[in-house]
């Protein structure tokens, strides 16, 4: 097909080139019907055809020749006007003014009008032939053979024009303006080198599967999540409250976990991001942060309705160099802040219970096209403030050599994090690496993926030993007496401190079916976590990370080892959606998340939840550390009923089904 077009493309430039001579010829000829002389075209190849002229007498006098150029400028005018009868009679024999001239001009005006047909047949012959080529572009071959032949057929069309004279009508090609090739643009993402990690990284656990945002325009990516789910805990809980999880919080109800809006703003290097957050993420997130106690502003109602929102600075450097400040996600912990990303809804222990944001500064820099870091200068571990005296350092190496291999490796340490503790710093390592090893897109089961990931860290120092601690690590309601508040250590129990560290794993299988219509998941975790200092509050009478509950204490040497495990099957029948079905269970070797006798007091939370309510719903007056005998005098003094001590309903497993609604665009 390419040769057929650029054989026609060289005929037509030849037949054009000899009908645009031919038209010169023409008018050369017409302009001097009255005075012609024998002449030839330009390239000396086409003979002029002339009329037979007799030549006057010497003695033509001046007046009559004066006369005669007027009416030949006539003849002249009415030929180029369609008027061959008057040309004609305007330079008979018998015209006085033609004094002793006679031009037989008939024959000129025939080989004019053949000429004019010939000229006008030749152009519908090259328009009927530019159309049937344009017609036979193989629908069924390749975009470059289409794009060729388009192109082609393209050149066929400027060829005729240039042939016909062009726009001066001088019978000569106009010459196309040189192109000036457009300087690349540089935005607030992309280098001259090209963005970094080109590639579908859509089967990446924290991704999500969306691949493009139709509504992007060159300043502004909008973004739009919701996300609802329905979780039946099986422990039936009657006050409906769930604990000990940062993505499950009320049983046999429909509710909104998550309503977001914002989006991603650049224009020239300058870039920031805005994602306002409300549904149960508003309040759920902020209750585990105790830093904003410390001074006046309100914090956490401050921040409550945002998860991430930063500004900062693109520079053209390498595959890119960004600064930013504000805050941002974490990355520790593989898992998404957002469900719809995630390969479940509910993840594991080290997720869980690890940050999903920070608030401070960071710095992306981009060496190469697969490789990424990014150092940190933030407040603390997920806190608004600073909880003590220092700060919190940290960094994320990402590296991604193939398209089916992603590793981080994210590092924290230095910061004060444990507020009440001053002088206690945490150090954490959280490592991953996900592979994909099977893509057949093709075939009915289409891919499959896993991810590994191990959390290491520890918190240490704090001074002297300070109070006696339980070293079973008891919960109270287990008969605990432990009221250690003296320093830690970071690899074992010495000196009469106890040992606070983490050590949790994770790991997951996915699949994915039909073209990615379907995918199932398959995974679990462990932590063993002495100390609490990550286990994640269950909020007991409605307890924050700031208030505490005597129902589950944090001490120095408080047990929590947990496991769990999960299977979740996805139907995405858009990129912009996901529907979830997914079991779970989770086991803690204390008493830990919520029975079927809740973990609300009588009549609802009493706006003490650092002390032990009575019975009858009301605070007691005391809090952890007074002896319970004392505790139960205050609420009535007896064993049973109204007057005793209220217990809340903690269990030592948990199973659930989720149901979930989740849009991303």
């Amino acid at each position: 097909m390419t040769t057929n077009f650029r054989t026609a493309i060289v005929l037509g430039v030849a037949v054009c080139g000899f009908a645009a001579q031919l038209t010169g010829q023409t008018q050369n000829v017409l302009p001097v019907a009255g005075q012609i002389s024998p002449a030839k075209s330009a390239d000396n190849s086409v003979p002029l055809v002339t009329a037979m002229v007799e030549y006057p007498s010497s003695e033509t006098n001046k007046t009559e020749s004066a006369k005669t150029s007027a009416d030949t400028a006539s003849s002249t005018a009415a030929t180029k006007a369609g008027d061959t009868s008057k040309a004609a009679n305007s330079n008979s024999p018998s015209d006085p003014a033609s004094g002793n001239v006679s031009l037989k001009n008939e024959a000129v005006i025939k080989e004019i009008a053949e000429i004019k047909k010939q000229f006008a047949q030749m152009q519908d012959e090259m328009k009927a032939r530019i159309s049937k080529l344009e017609s036979e572009l193989n629908p069924g071959g390749t975009p470059d053979e289409a794009a060729t032949a388009a192109s082609d057929a393209s050149a066929l069309r400027s060829a005729e024009k240039s042939a016909m004279g062009g726009a001066s009508g001088s019978g000569q090609p106009t010459p196309a303006a040189a192109a000036t090739p457009a300087p690349p643009e540089i935005d607030a993402q992309v280098t001259k080198k090209g963005e970094p990690f080109p590639g579908d990284w859509t089967w990446l656990n924290s991704n999500g599967h969306a691949v493009d945002s139709p509504m992007s325009t060159k300043y502004f990516t909008p973004e739009f999540r919701a996300d609802a789910n329905y979780i039946l805990d099986y422990n039936h809980p009657h006050d409906d409250t769930m604990g000990g999880a940062t993505e499950s919080f009320r049983s046999d109800e429909w509710q909104l976990e998550q309503i977001s809006v914002g989006g991603d703003f650049r224009i020239n290097n300058v870039r920031g991001r805005i994602l306002t957050m409300d549904g149960l993420f508003a309040t759920t997130t902020p209750r585990n942060d105790a830093s904003y106690s410390r001074g006046q502003w309100d914090l956490s109602g401050a921040y409550k309705y945002v998860s991430e929102a930063w500004g900062g600075y693109h520079w053209d450097v390498a595959h890119g160099l960004n600064v930013d400040a504000g805050i941002f996600v974490s990355y520790i912990g593989l898992f998404s802040y957002y469900n719809f990303d995630n390969w479940t809804y509910q993840p594991s222990f080290v997720s869980s219970n690890t940050p999903w944001f920070f608030n401070g500064l960071r710095i992306q820099y981009f060496p190469s096209a697969k490789l990424k870091i990014e150092p940190w200068v933030i407040n603390g571990w997920q806190s608004y403030a600073r909880a003590n005296g220092k700060p919190g350092l940290g960094g994320q190496i990402l590296w991604r050599p193939k398209p089916y291999l992603d590793f981080v490796w994210n590092n924290y340490g230095l910061g004060e994090d444990a507020v009440g503790f001053p002088g206690r710093s945490r150090v954490h390592a959280d490592y991953s690496a996900q592979v994909k090893y099977y893509d057949k897109p093709g075939r009915f089961l289409d891919k499959s993926a896993f991810t590994l990931t191990g959390d290491a860290g520890c918190e240490y120092g704090g001074g002297p030993s300070s109070g006696p601690y339980n070293t079973h690590g008891f919960s109270p309601e287990m008969g605990s007496s432990s009221t250690y508040t003296g320093g830690v250590n970071c690899h074992n129990s010495r000196d009469g401190k106890p040992k606070q560290d983490f050590i949790g794993w994770m790991a997951y299988e996915r699949v994915w079916f039909k073209k990615d219509l379907y995918a199932i998941t398959l995974g679990g975790g462990q932590m063993n976590n002495p100390g609490r200092y990550l286990t994640l509050l269950p909020p007991i009478n409605g307890a924050t990370a700031f208030s505490g509950t005597p129902y589950f204490t944090e001490n120095g040497g408080d047990r929590s080892q947990m496991h769990d495990g999960t299977i979740t099957l996805d139907y995405m029948p858009s990129q912009f959606i996901t529907f979830t079905l997914e079991e779970g269970y989770r086991y803690s070797d204390v008493p830990y998340w919520s029975g079927r006798g809740g973990i609300t007091p009588p009549g609802g939370n009493n706006g003490s939840p650092s002390q032990y309510a009575c019975a009858s719903g009301a605070a007691s007056g005391y809090g952890y550390g007074t002896p319970l005998s004392i505790v139960n005098q205050a609420c009535g003094g007896s064993s049973t009923g109204t007057a005793a001590i209220w217990w809340p309903d903690l269990r030592t497993n948990q199973t659930t089904t989720t149901v979930a609604i989740k849009v991303r665009f």
